[in-house]
């Protein structure tokens, strides 16, 4: 019998196909992409409904995973996965974009409300609970009168592309606290900006 403890579950949000693949909505396979990297897992098989890979960091069983259905279905793809895995909610942790927060800034969280993503709404519903941990990664809101939906599917800019390395680094740091140490050492070390020594 397999008795090795369940792997921790790591999803970042996105919208596939090549005509999202750089923008805003998008930071989280960005993310899950630099976490490939840095661990050095590939993402090569599809399996409920989501590109997957799986590895190891610190030390712990992980699985890495982009739904591949459309954002605001992003529930099917990772409750069939929490279920398959038979992954504890408390080591899941879900990677979205966050219109409320600024680009430069992390905020892991519990739980709570989907806060208007269309994902995390998706995702709520399938597992039918809020309880599970949020790497929230800040995007800004749309300059003036710019319709968000509009907003989130432009392509970072140049002049945004150093912010969005360095907090992609910081949030690829949050995840490895997050694997070893948990949520709330995590989130007391990497939630809110950049620290400006850091800029």
């Amino acid at each position: 019998m397999d008795h090795q403890p369940a792997p921790f579950l790591l999803v970042g949000l996105g919208n596939p196909g090549r005509e999202y693949r750089d923008t805003r909505h998008n930071i989280g396979f960005m993310l899950i992409d630099r976490v490939c990297k840095a661990a050095g897992i590939s993402l090569m098989r599809v399996q409920s409904k989501a590109l997957v890979g799986t590895g190891q960091i610190e030390g712990r069983r992980v699985v890495l995973a982009k739904p591949q259905t459309f954002m605001n279905l992003s529930g099917q793809a990772v409750a069939g996965l929490v279920r398959f895995y038979k992954t504890p909610l408390s080591q899941l942790l879900v990677a979205h974009d966050d219109l409320d927060l600024p680009l430069g800034t992390v905020r892991l969280r519990p739980g709570g409300g989907s806060g208007g993503q269309k994902g995390m709404a998706s995702i709520i519903q399938q597992l039918g609970t809020q309880e599970f941990g949020r790497l929230r990664l800040g995007i800004g809101r749309p300059p003036g009168q710019m319709d968000a939906a509009a907003y989130v599917l432009e392509r970072f800019t140049a002049s945004e592309q150093k912010v969005l390395d360095m907090v992609l680094d910081r949030a690829v740091e949050a995840v490895k606290v997050f694997i070893r140490d948990g949520l709330e050492t995590a989130m007391n070390r990497y939630n809110g900006p950049i620290p400006e020594q850091e800029r």
